[in-house]
């Protein structure tokens, strides 16, 4: 592991410390403080708070915030340790803290924009299913084995992440499966661990708001993938045009995956429907229960990790055939009256145009079985608030487009009025695209409106928040539950 070197030091550093934390609401007598510079409050305003509570060092990166008139190794009652970046100061820390758990686990991260989830989550599964004890660290659950801990980031803090981890090295786990977020890897939330194994799903715009430019978003998530040590593996999609970007400087072998061009894993759908797809899998074929051009690549992206962590080929291909969608991933809920509806968490332009098209194959190969009617595709669809506003008209274009019927309405407004974020949305449509979408903006209305117009054949798409059964209005969290509302109005 990477050691911390420090710029400068203040007082002791051969003394006991008693607990690690970032946040000052939690320091007690003999902790260490590390003072991050946060994107709303910077950590090092509370320094002296902290040294008020018993503090027994602080590790800053702000010069100001050092004792007045003190110097390198002055005697002091609290140790000052001054280092150029905080944020990967905190993840080191937390690494040794807990006692660098990541090296006792074969720790495989998954980044990208879409698919994390499900290549995290099905890999748990995969190994799980195959006889070993593995933990999982994704957007909807974590898992230590069997035992769940709630989400409440896509990667958790340093401090969280590496209890998780020990945890997981506690109960016998040998693996551990983890979504890798752009923010913390920006964050540094990951400084410190030992990755086997990288993964890259795909690159399309997402958290421009945050990292200003797609470049920089890009070369955010290449960071994971340059700083993989020599023994480990990569394995990245050659179907999108960043995934030999990914591995240009990466020392780990690198092995790709594909379902348009020559890889080293390859597949094709032989027939699909909203059961599941038949598939050839380097010349083998297999049934899967998922359904979907991007789960064919999320299929051969856990495929090829399995068999670049040591699986025999037939047991990884059996296990993938007895796989189900991830919660909130392309789920069907059919209706007695004879139409279908999906609950996906598609919140970005391409992941909603991978959903439409799914679906659009599907039904344009079942017209045959619809007597006398054209089946219909209804989208529900909102854009949640603070967030990227340059990507919601690109998604209600595209959901236009794919839509015999367009419904507009709220996702997690936040902050903003829902109305003006309908209005971002209405911007991508032209005045006669207009006359035909409706814009409600109750979410549970626009999803009651959907089941009322969907006749025998119909499909209806609840795009945008999938596993998510809340709703974030003025701050304040609302239970709402995509699933549950479309059951109640079957």
């Amino acid at each position: 592991m990477t050691a911390i070197e420090p710029i400068e030091v203040i007082g002791e550093t051969n003394k006991e410390i008693k607990g690690l934390h970032f946040d000052s609401r939690k320091i007690g007598e003999g902790d260490l403080f590390v003072a991050q510079v946060g994107t709303a409050v910077d950590g090092h305003t509370f320094i002296d708070g902290c040294v008020a509570k018993g503090a027994a060092a602080v590790v800053l990166s702000d010069r100001k915030y050092l004792p007045k008139g003190a110097v390198s190794h002055q005697p002091s009652e609290v140790s000052y340790i001054l280092v150029e970046n905080t944020d990967k100061a905190l993840g080191l820390l937390a690494s040794k803290w807990f006692g660098e758990p990541s090296k006792a686990l074969t720790l495989v991260g998954v980044t990208g924009t879409n698919g994390k989830t499900t290549i995290a989550t099905l890999l748990y599964k995969l190994v799980r299913a195959l006889g070993h004890k593995a933990g999982l660290l994704s957007t909807v659950v974590n898992y230590i084995e069997d035992e769940t801990v709630v989400a409440t980031h896509t990667t958790p803090d340093a401090i969280e992440l590496n209890g998780l981890l020990r945890r997981m090295v506690d109960a016998g786990c040998e693996y551990a499966f983890m979504e890798v977020s752009s923010h913390a890897i920006a964050q540094e939330r990951i400084a410190g661990l030992d990755f086997d194994g990288a993964l890259f799903t795909n690159l399309t715009r997402d958290h421009i708001d945050y990292h200003k430019t797609f470049d920089n978003y890009r070369d955010t998530k290449k960071r994971l993938f340059d700083g993989l040590k020599k023994s480990a593996f990569a394995v990245t999609n050659k179907d999108d045009k960043n995934g030999l970007v990914m591995t240009q400087n990466c020392k780990a072998e690198v092995k790709t995956y594909s379902t348009r061009s020559l890889a080293d894993y390859k597949a094709q759908i032989l027939e699909e429907g909203f059961e599941g797809m038949m598939l050839s899998i380097n010349g083998k074929e297999v049934f899967v229960p998922l359904v979907g051009r991007f789960n064919v690549s999320n299929l051969l992206c856990i495929y090829g990790a399995a068999l670049c962590l040591g699986f025999e080929e037939l047991e990884v291909l059996r296990v993938l055939s007895t796989l189900k969608p991830v919660n909130g991933r392309f789920e069907t809920i059919r209706s007695p009256k004879g139409w279908t509806a999906i609950v996906d968490y598609a919140h970005t332009p391409d992941a909603v145009d991978n959903v439409i098209s799914t679906i659009r194959e599907i039904i344009d190969g079942q017209k045959s079985k619809v007597e006398s009617r054209k089946p219909r595709l209804i989208t529900v669809i909102g854009c949640g608030g603070n967030r990227d506003k340059g990507k919601r008209p690109m998604m209600a274009q595209i959901a236009k487009k794919g839509s015999e019927q367009l419904i507009l309405t709220s996702d997690n407004p936040r902050d903003e009025e829902p109305a003006a974020i309908l209005n971002d949305m209405k911007a991508g449509l032209t005045e006669e695209e207009l006359r035909s979408t409706l814009v409600i903006e109750d979410r549970e209305a626009a999803i009651q409106t959907a089941c009322t117009l969907a006749q025998k054949g119909d499909v209806i798409l609840v795009a945008g928040k999938g596993h998510e059964d809340y709703q974030i209005i003025k701050g304040v969290k609302h239970h709402f539950d995509d699933h549950e509302v479309v059951r109640k109005f079957i």
